[in-house]
């Protein structure tokens, strides 16, 4: 790989946010409180799903699948921004840069790829019900699970080698307080513009693909919701999706403000108070949000709490 063998910089200074600089203290123990919170509260949510049998349906294993993403969707960026808060010299290395870039790519797509798959569960426990359970078995759970991680995986092989054959020489900044796509193409050397043109591409269909499903099944979710007689049985049925519509619209919502727009020409200062909803904020809503929304997952927690307050009683 070209990468190991004609890049003269080995190294990148992560310039991060220029305000920031003043309060570093209070930033780095605001971050390490939600990286803390973010990690207590996606498994949390994984232990309720596997040790409740009321949390055993499709749509709780994919909550967990998502839980278990997202501890690892915002280890790849603030661990490393917490300690460049931390000690002065805001380094990383090349090789530590592209698998970030990489890593932080995959997951972001698996992300995607669930939210899509989460919104197919909930148009068919709804307007299939009769069928939910035959066609939502196990097996087909577990399948589209697996078909989630694979498509994002075959789907970064190319970028992945791309990335692995820039060359660098000079500036080693990055405008950013991780390494995301754009600022690490426009420091390379190398001719990028076939690369930055494959990437803008690749995230326009996966996130226009899966936001476009995800709108289609909650149209007719909401055709179908509009059918119910009662009042009360359509919030019972539509509260069900409340959650995953909040988690769907902020993590859309920053990600088109961020990636969905021409490479060239975009104000990195306002990227990066963007990216900072996605890469760190939106993993810390999702065990809120659903913990929140859902009588089960309420319920859960309660017993949960119960448990350990009786087992404390009794040593």
């Amino acid at each position: 790989m070209h990468l190991f063998n004609e890049s003269r910089v080995t190294e990148f200074l992560l310039v991060g946010f220029s305000v920031i600089h003043k309060l570093k203290i209070f930033t780095f123990l605001l971050f390490l409180i939600i990286y803390l919170a973010t990690i207590l509260g996606n498994v949390v949510i994984i232990a309720l799903v596997w040790t409740h049998p009321q949390l055993k349906t499709p749509m709780y294993f994919f909550l967990c699948n998502l839980s278990f993403l997202e501890i690892w969707y915002i280890s790849v960026t603030l661990p490393k921004i917490l300690e460049n808060l931390l000690f002065p010299a805001q380094r990383i290395t090349a090789i530590g840069c592209i698998a970030q870039c990489y890593f932080f790519f995959l997951l972001g797509g698996i992300e995607n790829y669930f939210l899509a798959v989460m919104a197919f569960d909930r148009y068919l426990a709804i307007c299939n019900p009769l069928r939910y359970s035959t066609i939502m078995n196990p097996v087909f759970c577990c399948e589209l699970a697996v078909g989630c991680w694979l498509c994002s995986m075959l789907g970064s092989v190319l970028p992945l080698y791309w990335l692995c054959n820039l060359s660098f020489c000079g500036p080693n900044k990055i405008d950013h307080f991780f390494c995301d796509v754009v600022p690490l193409l426009n420091s390379s050397c190398t001719d990028t513009s076939i690369l930055k043109t494959y990437f803008f591409i690749i995230v326009w269909i996966i996130v226009f693909g899966c936001l476009l499903f995800t709108i289609l099944s909650y149209v007719q979710i909401i055709l179908t919701v509009s059918h119910i007689a009662t009042v009360s049985g359509k919030t019972k049925a539509f509260s069900t999706c409340v959650s995953h519509l909040v988690v769907v619209i902020t993590y859309y919502g920053s990600v088109i403000l961020n990636y969905v727009r021409s490479p060239e020409g975009q104000t990195f200062e306002f990227d990066k108070i963007v990216s900072v909803l996605y890469a760190v904020v939106t993993p810390l809503l999702n065990p809120i949000i659903y913990s929140l929304r859902n009588k089960e997952v309420r319920n859960a927690l309660g017993s949960l709490k119960k448990h350990l307050i009786w087992k404390k009683r009794q040593q």
